[in-house]
């Protein structure tokens, strides 16, 4: 039995094909992850999967759950127009979506079939980086990996589809985007590709703002090692990401609290 504050969420196992089950486990992780590397919001934010074998169908978090609760059998399973097609009973909370969440996700998943995962963050260092004018620079070998990034003006809180033309507009085909004066989003064609991008964004605008502080002059690199470098980080120079780095966070996962699994 789930100890004091752990929410009883029966289980979706039986409900679900064996490939969305596996999804479901994926993505309760990603949420854990972001939520153990410092990047989660509280109940905030949103991170969505493409279910496996239906068109036009995505998980998504239970809006009023912390990242760190969530579970496989949590997520709900939404199609592109919103609808809500499976989810837990939650008793008395009755937990639905929250509907920012579903006008930025669901925008990407219509237009981006490659995509099967979408991460949007409000971490600290994402946030000040995206109210600064310059953005994100290429100071360090991480930040080199976005020499290309997208940048979405701010716009208001995310509540208009209208605004859904212009967003898929700045992410383009890339893999991350800046929303000025808001946060960061990746998307990854598996959730560990998405959470990869993520954590090296997150790792980027941290080391920017912490030599930012130190009010000393920045150290600029030649415009032509930064496009070398850039190249050295796409698709085609080097292995998928996440193919490595998934299992062994699944693994760390499982030795800290296996719980997102049920």
């Amino acid at each position: 039995m789930p100890g004091p504050g752990v929410l009883q969420i029966p289980s979706m196992r039986e409900k679900c094909s064996p490939e969305e089950w596996q999804a479901r486990v994926d993505l309760a992780a990603c949420y854990r992850l972001v939520e153990h590397y410092g990047m989660a919001d509280m109940m905030a934010n949103h991170i969505s999967a493409r279910v496996p074998g239906e068109d036009g169908a995505f998980l998504i978090n239970a809006y009023g759950m912390m990242y760190e609760e969530i579970t496989a059998s949590s997520l709900i399973k939404v199609d592109l127009d919103g609808n809500i097609l499976a989810k837990p009973d939650f008793g008395e909370l009755n937990y639905g979506i929250n509907k920012a969440g579903y006008v930025i996700h669901s925008a990407i998943h219509r237009a981006r079939h490659e995509v099967d995962c979408v991460i949007h963050t409000h971490s600290w260092a994402s946030m000040a980086v995206s109210s600064l004018a310059c953005g994100l620079l290429p100071l360090t070998q991480t930040a080199m990996r976005f020499l290309k990034i997208g940048y979405h003006d701010y716009q208001g809180v995310v509540l208009d589809t209208k605004e859904q033309a212009s967003l898929i507009e700045d992410l383009g085909e890339g893999e991350a985007l800046i929303l000025r004066n808001h946060g960061a989003l990746t998307v990854g064609r598996t959730i560990g590709e998405a959470f990869n991008w993520m954590h090296r964004l997150e790792l980027a605008c941290r080391a920017q703002l912490a030599a930012q502080a130190t009010q000393q002059p920045l150290q600029a690199v030649p415009p032509e090692v930064l496009q070398e470098t850039w190249n050295n980080y796409q698709p085609g120079t080097r292995r998928p990401y996440g193919v490595m780095e998934w299992p062994a966070l699944l693994r760390k996962l499982d030795r800290m609290d296996p719980s997102y699994r049920d």
